[in-house]
């Protein structure tokens, strides 16, 4: 973990992060989406036999193994996963938004009403670990949102069966099915339809360079998130940050992936030396040591700023997916924070809050895209058309706006569609 002078290095270079290029794997994604569009479930059997190790013949979860798969799990998990969808649903709730209508001048009446999208798809990633959180943060948003029919996707255990934590958290979100299907295959699927699965609006949810791939591919047929990369911390402190738990806070986002990258950017040399010894000392107990070393290595760094304003532009520049405020006055840092995917205030706040409990979802833009993305919302799941309604007053209103515009731009039909309702 190094430590460098902000003012001493090339600013640009520090900000470089992992980001997932997907290029690599186009030809083999576009011959999977092409193979899935055409061939449907047989391609769906090839796929799962080739890639998962397993000979299915049913993709769709039965509702008998949907159900009972809630008494099959630790009770104890079970209260966990129901508190954590409690409170994610209690935030989203809270983001629903409401139709509006008003008067924009003399007879013109517009507004906005809102309508959900009707079918989506949640990617659930498998292998060698089961993520019950993704379901949590994909369907429940969905489910808020008044989305009728919720789909999931998750690749097959080598036994053809789907876990049953998996079931029971999208059991529990509100999910209307679930498939054993993963990878690039899966996200064709729920874009094209095949036999089994029903097409979708949107998918949303994470998963890896070929899942990624193939999302960016079908956008268009439907809608997606935002592309997502190696997940990311940055971390302001000034010299009354908690040296513990900041370096707490490095080792738990370097342990996702080798490619994560965290960062602190800090007013205190003190602080930093701190940080750096903290994390050597506790690097050599942790479970996922190798991945955590290799992911420090990569895209680990202390950055040392001459004050606060200075961290703040770094971080601005950043635009991280997870930001974390540890100063004496966080709050008063937030209205400079101009991007920054989700915001997490003072020593007591740890990433993992917002990962799992909190409410607040962890389905966020990597990479850069916090410049231009928010992390998904109930929002995501919404549609928003506008309405208007004009009476012979607001004809009157308009007419000198509409006809002489139209005429300039060369559509006369649209200028006397306007003028024939002037009339009689």
């Amino acid at each position: 973990m190094k430590i460098v002078q902000l003012k001493n290095e090339n600013g640009i270079e520090l900000l470089k992060r992992s980001q997932i290029d997907s290029n690599s794997v186009l030809e083999t994604v576009k011959d999977i989406v092409s193979d899935v569009k055409n061939n449907q479930d047989n391609a769906l059997r090839c796929y799962t036999k080739k890639f998962d190790g397993v000979d299915l013949k049913e993709f769709l979860v039965s509702k008998d193994d949907f159900k009972e798969s809630l008494n099959k799990i630790d009770p104890e998990l079970t209260s966990s996963i129901k508190k954590a969808a409690s409170n994610i649903r209690k935030f989203h709730q809270a983001q629903l938004p409401e139709d509006w209508s008003m008067e924009i001048d003399n007879g013109v009446t517009a507004g906005q009403i809102i309508r959900p999208l009707e079918k989506v798809g949640c990617y659930i990633p498998g292998g060698r670990a089961a993520y019950p959180s993704s379901i949590l943060m994909t369907v429940i948003p969905a489910t808020v949102a008044g989305v009728d029919e919720i789909i999931c996707c998750t690749p097959p255990g080598r036994n053809g069966k789907v876990d049953d934590v998996i079931l029971a958290t999208a059991y529990l979100a509100g999910a209307t099915k679930v498939y054993k299907v993963g990878g690039a295959q899966a996200i064709a699927a729920m874009a094209y339809g095949t036999e089994t699965i029903e097409p979708v609006d949107k998918i949303v949810g994470p998963g890896n360079i070929f899942v990624t791939a193939a999302k960016k591919m079908v956008y268009g047929q439907v809608d997606i998130e935002f592309p997502a990369g190696p997940s990311e911390v940055l971390i302001i402190a000034d010299k009354t940050g908690n040296p513990h738990f900041i370096a707490m806070d490095m080792l738990a986002q370097a342990e996702h992936d080798p490619q994560s990258a965290s960062v602190l950017v800090t007013t205190s040399s003190e602080l930093a030396e701190k940080v750096k010894l903290e994390i050597d000392a506790e690097l050599p107990n942790m479970k996922r040591e190798e991945i955590i070393r290799e992911s420090l290595d990569n895209n680990g760094l202390i950055v040392l700023v001459d004050d606060i304003h200075e961290a703040i532009d770094f971080s601005n520049d950043y635009a991280p997916e997870h930001l974390m405020i540890m100063t004496a006055q966080p709050e008063k840092i937030v209205p400079d924070i101009k991007n920054a995917a989700s915001i997490f205030l003072g020593d007591l706040t740890p990433v993992a809050a917002g990962d799992y409990g909190s409410g607040t979802n962890h389905v966020l833009p990597t990479g850069f895209c916090a410049r231009m993305y928010s992390g998904l919302s109930t929002e995501s799941f919404l549609k928003k058309p506008t309405f208007q309604k004009i009476t012979k007053d607001g004809l009157n209103s308009l007419k000198d706006v509409v006809i002489p515009l139209a005429e300039y731009e060369g559509l006369y039909a649209h200028a006397e569609s306007f003028r024939r309702r002037l009339g009689d």
